[in-house]
């Protein structure tokens, strides 16, 4: 078998399969709402998407990002942990500041700087503005999750990219709005499209409201058993927080190893040689 990678987008994100299994386990109501009214909250809450990623440009905060593989038992059997500080600048790089990084013990796969670049950004938070045309986004109903009442969206690309024309990935699963500040605080699924070698995790993300204005993430979390092609199978489990949230620029420059700044997505997994 080839070498493993992992791809961790966010957005998080997940199959048509899964949106079943959601169905069964969820407590959504189904509302009646006119199409009009359905149009007018995908516009808003697209926009808001648009404008909450521009607002991140002016935060810096940290992040703790943990990846493990799980064994028959449910035991442990490798670990890689990356605990950093984020700042996003208007053009759209991203500057870290490693402040712990052990070395890691993952043998069945392995992750590297650049398929954390998705957790550094914009891509855990689900749709990306600028490709809304790409996607079927359809109203399944409300949910009432702690305080919230939520509009339930599912989302699935149009079209699927073709893997041997282009890198594109898009984003196939559920996205959950707040009813009041028409803004995306949580969703659900995963990237496509998959390939023999690259096949990506189902992930979960929760927002919090920062600054009583935007939702930013607070955490991501996938338990996910990744299928290759060869027949290599790899539980994995992630974990991630977003912490610290503070508007102002961060004077991080590259100066040294501990700095790096990621610009280009990298797409992962690929099977482990023997």
């Amino acid at each position: 078998m080839k070498k493993a990678r992992i791809l961790l987008f966010v957005l998080t994100i997940f199959c048509f399969s899964a949106l079943t299994s959601f169905a069964q386990t969820s407590n959504i109501v189904k509302t009646s709402l006119s199409q009009p009214e359905i149009d007018k909250i995908i516009k808003k809450f697209t926009d808001n998407e648009a404008d909450f990623r521009y607002a991140l440009t002016n935060y810096v905060f940290n992040r703790s990002a943990t990846v493990q593989t799980i064994g028959m038992g449910g035991q442990v059997t490798g670990q890689y942990r990356r605990d950093s500080f984020m700042n996003l600048t208007e053009d759209g790089k991203r500057f870290e500041r490693i402040n712990y990084f052990p070395v890691p013990t993952l043998t069945e796969i392995t992750v590297t700087p650049e398929d954390l670049e998705d957790l550094g950004g914009v891509n855990p938070f689900a749709l990306e503005p600028s490709a809304i045309n790409l996607y079927n986004i359809s109203y399944i109903g409300k949910e009432r999750i702690d305080e919230l009442n939520l509009y339930v969206f599912d989302v699935s690309p149009k079209v699927i990219p073709d893997p041997k024309k282009t890198k594109q990935r898009l984003f196939t699963g559920r996205v959950w709005v707040d009813d009041q500040d028409l803004m995306i605080v949580k969703s659900k699924g995963k990237a496509v499209p998959e390939t023999k070698q690259n096949k990506y995790p189902v992930v979960e993300t929760w927002r919090e409201n920062i600054d009583g204005k935007y939702w930013f993430p607070s955490y991501i979390q996938s338990d996910d058993e990744l299928v290759f092609d060869s027949g290599q199978s790899v539980k994995l489990r992630m974990r991630v927080k977003y912490t610290d949230y503070k508007q102002g620029k961060s004077e991080v420059k590259i100066l040294d190893d501990d700095v790096i700044v990621d610009e280009t997505p990298k797409p992962t997994p690929t099977p482990k040689k023997p």
